[in-house]
């Protein structure tokens, strides 16, 4: 689909006009008139659904975000782009999947070898197999990212393939069942050499060393204590009480109770691997205007600012992460005749200026406390290992910054 309408500033334009019709064609070819969608306008970016008719509005007097040229928002399939829009573009935009996958590698081995990483082939030492154990995995996913799916296919490789499908699993709710089937009849269809994953479990561990990996903790099923640490061998708390099994039956390892918890510490120096993003985290400080008489960020507010005078060595320095904490109860079964709740924590950085702090990307999901009833008082029993990861980053972790291209000590949140 010709989308170089979009690059046209001159929104009275004939083919600027005609574009914004096809767009919504595209849009509405699945959806019946009256529905929602999301609207690519500058002003909305695709945060606020509306009708067909506001979304034509706004494209025609607000622009549309030139930036969007997948409109995967808007029914374009994940990977749509073809060499031919790459050819109309020519503006250097990355069209394929496979390059941007090749990129968030490049960062994630940044975020955690920093220049080693960064000078990886003209290096001749050992130094980073030397430093790091899980090095070898990690080149291991750069080959599958660079590896066909099978030979003489150049549209998707081993990794892209991998990613793509339990991208469409994520978002169309397939269940493990469906997206194993799925994968039978690909190993069928598809040449012998094409190295497809047997099940989903292959395929999760296919990408585990891409990061982000959650840990599950066992917890008292009346949330008085979790099994970590110093209880980590513990089938009952002997200190307390409560002498509640931790297992559901005894000879068995299945915990009546799981939290789901997801570490900070990588997430956090992920967002310091880019370059604007590592830029942004210093918006607060050095972008953003302050006025005494006005509180429009949270920088402005009086607690910012008294968290500042009781630690100036913290508050000098800009890259120095704030976060702001919520939660939050909600059924995750979508009926009003049950009665259980699971809490998710939400972290914040409130280093990045307010039209990027709350979007999705960085919005962290930091732990999922089990139901079936609401921790209440005791929810401080499960932000033990949230508290734990930030003292840790409070006396400093060694991070690499994208913006000035160092590795600086990335302090504690607060």
């Amino acid at each position: 689909m010709d989308k170089t309408w979009m690059k046209i500033s001159n929104r009275k334009d004939k083919a600027y006009e005609l574009g914004v019709k096809n767009f919504l064609k595209f849009a509405y070819s699945q959806k019946f008139e009256n529905q929602k969608i999301p609207c690519p306008c500058t002003q909305c970016n695709n945060f606020c659904n509306q009708t067909k008719t506001v979304v034509e509005d706004h494209l025609l007097t607000q622009g549309i975000r030139k930036s969007y040229t997948r409109w995967i928002h808007h029914g374009e399939q994940f990977r749509h782009q073809n060499c031919e829009d790459s050819t109309k573009h020519g503006d250097g935009e990355e069209d394929s999947d496979t390059e941007d996958l090749n990129d968030m590698l490049h960062d994630i081995g940044t975020a955690q070898w920093g220049d080693n990483w960064a000078g990886r082939e003209e290096s001749t030492d050992d130094s980073l197999n030397a430093n790091h154990s899980d090095t070898n995995n990690f080149l291991k996913l750069l080959e599958d990212a660079k590896k066909e799916l099978y030979p003489g296919n150049h549209f998707y490789s081993k990794l892209s393939f991998v990613v793509t499908l339990l991208h469409l699993k994520t978002m169309s709710g397939w269940t493990i069942k469906s997206f194993n089937a799925l994968l039978e009849i690909f190993r069928h269809a598809l040449p012998p050499e094409a190295t497809v994953p047997k099940s989903f479990a292959d395929a999760k561990k296919l990408i585990r060393d891409l990061g982000f990996k959650s840990e599950k903790i066992h917890a008292c099923v009346n949330d008085c204590v979790l099994f970590r640490k110093e209880n980590e061998n513990f089938d009952t708390f002997p200190n307390l009480n409560c002498k509640e099994p931790r297992y559901k039956m005894a000879g068995s390892r299945v915990p009546r109770k799981v939290l789901r918890y997801f570490p900070l510490k990588p997430r956090l120096q992920r967002l310091y691997t880019h370059k604007e993003i590592a830029s942004d985290m210093r918006w607060h400080k050095e972008k953003c205007v302050h006025d005494d008489n006005i509180m429009r960020y949270p920088a402005d507010s009086e607690a910012w600012k008294h968290f500042d005078r009781l630690h100036p060595d913290f508050a000098v320095d800009p890259r120095n992460v704030r976060l702001g904490l919520a939660t939050d109860g909600f059924n995750p079964f979508g009926t009003m005749s049950s009665a259980y709740s699971i809490w998710p924590i939400y972290l914040v950085p409130y280093n990045l200026p307010p039209w990027k702090c709350m979007r999705d990307p960085f919005f962290f999901l930091s732990m999922l406390i089990p139901g079936p009833k609401s921790p209440e008082n005791e929810i401080d029993v499960y932000m033990e290992p949230l508290i734990d990861e930030l003292n840790e980053m409070w006396l400093g972790v060694e991070t690499y910054d994208a913006y000035i291209c160092v590795v600086h000590d990335h302090l504690g949140s607060q």
